[in-house]
């Protein structure tokens, strides 16, 4: 049971931060960091104190950047 447990909860850190870098940089301003292609990524591979926590949601914020790539080219840079 404890490593059922032990499993739901990784499950669910993995699903809430999922993208996490993707969203910041698009609805915070000054997240974006001027970046326009893919500021998810690289809003995840700065430096900082959180950067190990980061590096595990860069894989998701590649995919969710990929797919709003045509709303990138439309909006432009994140300022």
């Amino acid at each position: 049971m404890n490593d059922f447990l032990k499993l739901t909860a990784l499950s669910a850190a993995i699903l809430l931060l999922s993208g996490c870098g993707s969203i910041i940089s698009r609805t915070i301003p000054g997240q974006g960091h001027g970046s326009q292609y893919y500021p998810g990524v690289q809003w995840d591979v700065r430096d900082g104190p959180w950067r190990v926590l980061t590096i595990i949601d860069l894989p998701l914020s590649l995919v969710m950047d990929t797919l709003l790539l045509p709303v990138d080219a439309h909006h432009g840079p994140y300022e």
